[in-house]
């Protein structure tokens, strides 16, 4: 066997041991077969088909306080749609701070501070109780530990002159004392907590430059 028959015979071993062997990397495909996609998952983005993404779902901000379908929710709609800077979770945020600022500044007698925050009767009905207060020689001294409850319970929006109103209810903890003329307690413990429960609603005309919502009635 001549010498270029040997190395003929060798490069076509070699030719089909490298067939072989991509085979058997690469796989057999047979008839039409698409290309395989890897999906990519970036964070912040999520895959198509996740129910958590719905477009054009509820509001969560809305529906995490009020039932879907409620006077409130539709009501807290409306203000959203006619200021979108509104935001319900951050007004019960700004809820609770006022709520603090508001009972303690009662207590004290110190409702200049509060004036801006106070619709006129409301104003009145907290000065009265001041004043009778005072003539009687008494002062309170309040302590605010906390909120165990914030809850919105109702919202009203009149779209025709952009006046809106929520109602919270708030279940506060505290301690409270009232001493009278000469420093005797006549009412409380400095070292017993009590609860205390609000129902307030506070009032705005939407779309205005003035961002303060006003506490406009009170209840229990």
């Amino acid at each position: 066997m001549s010498g270029a028959i040997i190395q003929l015979i060798v490069l076509a071993g070699v030719a089909l041991f490298l067939i072989l062997k991509l085979r058997g990397v690469l796989g057999s495909r047979e008839g039409f077969e698409k290309p395989a996609i890897t999906e990519v998952r970036r964070e912040g983005f999520a895959p198509r088909g996740n129910p958590d993404v719905i477009e054009g779902g509820p509001d969560r901000d809305i529906t995490d306080h009020v039932p879907q379908d409620s006077d409130a929710a539709r009501a807290l709609s409306g203000m959203k749609l006619a200021e979108p800077s509104f935001n319900v979770s951050q007004f019960l945020q700004g809820a609770r701070g006022a709520y603090e600022m508001i009972l303690m500044a009662f207590d004290r007698g110190e409702l200049d501070k509060i004036k801006p925050f106070l619709g006129p009767e409301v104003y009145d009905s907290f000065e009265q109780v001041v004043r009778a207060r005072r003539e009687k020689g008494i002062t309170l001294e309040s302590n605010f530990i906390g909120l165990r409850e914030l809850a919105l319970t109702d919202a009203r929006y009149d779209r025709s002159t952009g006046e809106a109103e929520i109602t919270v209810r708030f279940g506060g903890e505290l301690t409270s004392v009232a001493r009278d003329s000469t420093g005797q307690i006549v009412e409380g413990n400095p070292r017993e907590s009590r609860r205390q429960r609000d129902i307030w609603t506070f009032e705005r005309h939407i779309g205005s430059n003035d961002p303060n919502w006003r506490l406009v009635a009170t209840g229990e």
